[in-house]
């Protein structure tokens, strides 16, 4: 089979059950293999180097998702804009969405290489990361900083490919990339002994990789959405509808990596022992909730085709079946991480590790997986908000809930009692407050926007009229 000559999948077709299930798996395995990458440097350096290593790795984590997470959500947004043209039929503005989501993408690699290189070590202090593990954390955020233009590159070529039907091929090659993660971090770590270094290095390389790859499928001329560097300009129209769709998206995923940098301030404050069993934390809850995530990227792709071509109950029904099955699923997916918490945490590390390690890990995944499904219920109504073209509306709650009250919660909470199970309630309450939101919003309002397609006059104004359609 060859990978670089894959259709794409018309989603406003077929059973909805099936078509989402069918393009969720091979979303749920490439993010399991994209978090693969994070795992296996975090038990890596936790096993050959030291808890302070882990910790630098581990401190880093929050503030890479804050700088990545605006720019990654400007390629969701536009492959919202990329999918609705596409279930429109409308391959001109299809084509010049595709290419000014290329131009985003590589300006915002170049704005984050800049951004991370020089503030990382002022972002660092601020957070209080402790003095003996600081040097590692700096190192380790600027190397992969420099780099970062992978990261943001494959993001942005695997949403177009998703926004079209296909997640077969990003999956291929995370997986390649993933195994290139593991054979450089035991060559670069284990074999040359560079540390927290060979760990980002390991990281970014195989991230370029992936874009490479990504890149390769977008070129033959033959496909309706291949790229050609003649296209690549900015159209200011179209720049507009991406921005449209794409900012509240990036304001959404920035508030919630400012509150995880405000979480991770204060876990900091507990010292490295504790920063390291939080860490190790964070790596297994973005592993378990990975099926959950696949089923979030994908009902947003479902909904903007689907609404696209008009098919309003059927994006309704589609919505339902994700939105259902996330739910049951967190909930198993919580049990079962309750139960495994010490063996989980235990991957992380070695003979040597402090049992405060162990039990800062334990503590931060027993304090939350049970309320997994609250948090599935949240991230399921916001992409199907998103796919409808409703994207602000997820964006004011995750800045009001998860983001202000979050923040104020753990200000006041840390003056009464300085207790980490206090802190990580954080999580389960703002989940459970933007639940309710979400819930009322979706059941009593008319979320999805009904778009009647006019009579065809000419090329050039239905061009237009679609364009005006998408804002």
């Amino acid at each position: 089979m060859n990978i670089f000559k894959r259709n794409t999948i018309d989603m406003t077709k077929g059973k909805e059950w099936k078509v989402i299930i069918m393009f969720a798996i091979p979303i749920f395995f490439s993010n399991l293999f994209q978090t693969l990458y994070n795992i296996v440097d975090s038990i890596i350096v936790g096993q050959f180097v030291g808890d302070e290593a882990l910790a630098s790795v581990s401190s880093s984590g929050s503030l890479i998702f804050l700088f990545n997470s605006f720019f990654i959500g400007l390629a969701s947004g536009a492959g919202v804009v990329i999918s609705r043209f596409f279930g429109m039929n409308d391959h001109n503005n299809m084509r010049k969405a595709i290419h000014n989501d290329v131009l985003v993408g590589l300006v915002s690699g170049l704005i984050l290489t800049i951004a991370g290189i020089f503030l990382s070590p002022v972002i660092l202090k601020a957070m209080g990361t402790p003095d003996n593990i600081i040097d590692e954390s700096v190192t380790y955020f600027r190397i992969y900083f420099i780099g970062v233009s992978g990261v943001i590159l494959y993001n942005t070529f695997s949403s177009i490919l998703q926004a079209l039907g296909d997640s077969f091929r990003p999956l291929i090659f995370l997986v390649i990339a993933a195994v290139t993660n593991v054979g450089l971090d035991f060559l670069l770590i284990v074999g040359f002994k560079m540390g927290v270094a060979g760990a980002s290095l390991a990281t970014i390389l195989s991230q370029f990789l992936s874009a490479l790859l990504s890149f390769i499928v977008l070129l033959p001329k033959k496909n309706i959405y291949h790229l050609s560097f003649k296209e690549l300009k900015f159209d200011k129209r179209i720049i507009k509808i991406i921005l449209y769709n794409g900012i509240p998206s990036a304001i959404q995923n920035s508030v919630i990596g400012l509150a995880n940098v405000f979480v991770q301030s204060n876990i900091n404050s507990f010292g490295d022992l504790v920063m390291a069993g939080c860490g190790a934390y964070n790596r297994i809850e973005g592993f378990a909730f990975l099926p959950i995530t696949c089923f979030m990227l994908s009902i947003a792709t479902f909904v903007s085709q689907n609404l696209g071509a008009g098919e309003i109950e059927r994006a309704k029904r589609g919505s339902r079946f994700a939105i259902i099955t996330s739910v049951i699923m967190a909930e198993v997916i919580g049990i079962i991480t309750y139960f495994s918490a010490e063996g989980l945490i235990g991957l992380f590390l070695n003979e040597g590790s402090s049992k405060e390690v162990l039990d800062a890990g334990v503590l931060a995944l027993r304090t939350v997986c049970f309320f997994y499904p609250l948090l599935a219920f949240s991230h399921l109504i916001a992409s199907v908000l998103r796919g409808s073209g409703r994207a602000i509306i997820p964006m004011v709650i995750m800045l009001s809930i998860w983001c202000i009250f979050r923040v104020a919660y753990i200000v006041v909470a840390m003056q009464i009692n300085h207790n980490l199970r206090l802190l990580y309630c954080a999580y389960p309450i703002t989940w459970g407050m933007s639940s309710i939101i979400y819930f009322i919003y979706y059941f009593f309002t008319k979320w999805y926007i009904l778009r009647k397609k006019e009579p065809k006059v000419n090329e050039n104004e239905e061009n237009e009229e679609n364009e005006e359609n998408m804002i």
